[in-house]
């Protein structure tokens, strides 16, 4: 993979100098598996709005030095902190705890009796260059991490009746073209008690752009109020 991603760059140089660039496509939209809801454009419209009110001062008084998740448009925290602030869902499912910086800030806005589950296959605190997660982040049961890989079926199953509750799911994994499609499938075959929302992360990278095109229920690129590498919405619906 790191060598068929030089042999791109030496092929396709990028025309503008940048801090970081990933490669991408577009496409029409009028030949798309689907188009969006009125559902979908109302909670891009309103958590757009609600974000671009909402400071992050906590989050990053945590961290630090990771001042990125300040910006907005361009970084998705904003947005994670508008839509949570927005739907109040009572379940929050989040694969890829990564660091900890998109739970700390969903957690910041949840609703007294919701709750957030985050998976990752590393527990927090062994995860490779350090998480900003602590132990207080926890004590009051409203933030749970279980490391299962949800993208097998063993680890999926394992939590199916946790996951068939949840109103917000947010999918920030692999990005290499096959967990993300896994998942997918992992999620059609359990019938949700709720209508959720999928926010996906770096739609827009080449490994996601043919799983965010084949997705055939409701959804919505909202890059622009979003993460520069891609952010969508889908509306899912049990079939």
């Amino acid at each position: 993979m790191l060598i068929k991603r030089k042999f791109v760059k030496l092929l396709m140089p990028s025309p503008i100098k940048t801090r970081h660039a990933e490669y991408s496509m577009v496409y029409s939209a009028d030949d798309d598996f689907s188009t969006s809801s009125d559902r979908l454009i109302e909670i891009a419209i309103e958590s757009a709005k609600i974000a671009h009110k909402t400071s992050l001062a906590y989050v990053l008084e945590r961290t630090k030095t990771e001042k990125y998740i300040e910006i907005w448009p361009g970084e998705h925290y904003k947005f994670l902190a508008g839509i949570v602030q927005y739907l109040k869902p009572k379940l929050i499912i989040e694969i890829g705890t990564g660091k900890g910086l998109s739970s700390l800030t969903m957690k910041k806005y949840l609703s007294a009796n919701a709750s957030i589950v985050t998976f990752d296959i590393f527990p927090w605190k062994k995860y490779p260059g350090g998480c900003f997660l602590k132990e207080e982040d926890f004590a009051d049961g409203r933030l749970i991490q279980y490391t299962d890989d949800l993208s097998t079926k063993e680890g999926f199953q394992k939590h199916a009746k946790l996951l068939k509750e949840a109103d917000f799911i947010f999918v920030d994994a692999a990005k290499d073209g096959i967990q993300e499609q896994r998942l997918i499938d992992n999620f059609k075959t359990i019938q949700f008690s709720n209508s959720p929302i999928f926010l996906f992360d770096d739609i827009r990278l080449w490994n996601m752009l043919k799983i965010w095109r084949e997705i055939s229920m409701p959804k919505l690129d909202i890059t622009s109020f979003g993460h520069w590498s891609g952010t969508g919405l889908v509306e899912w619906k049990n079939h």
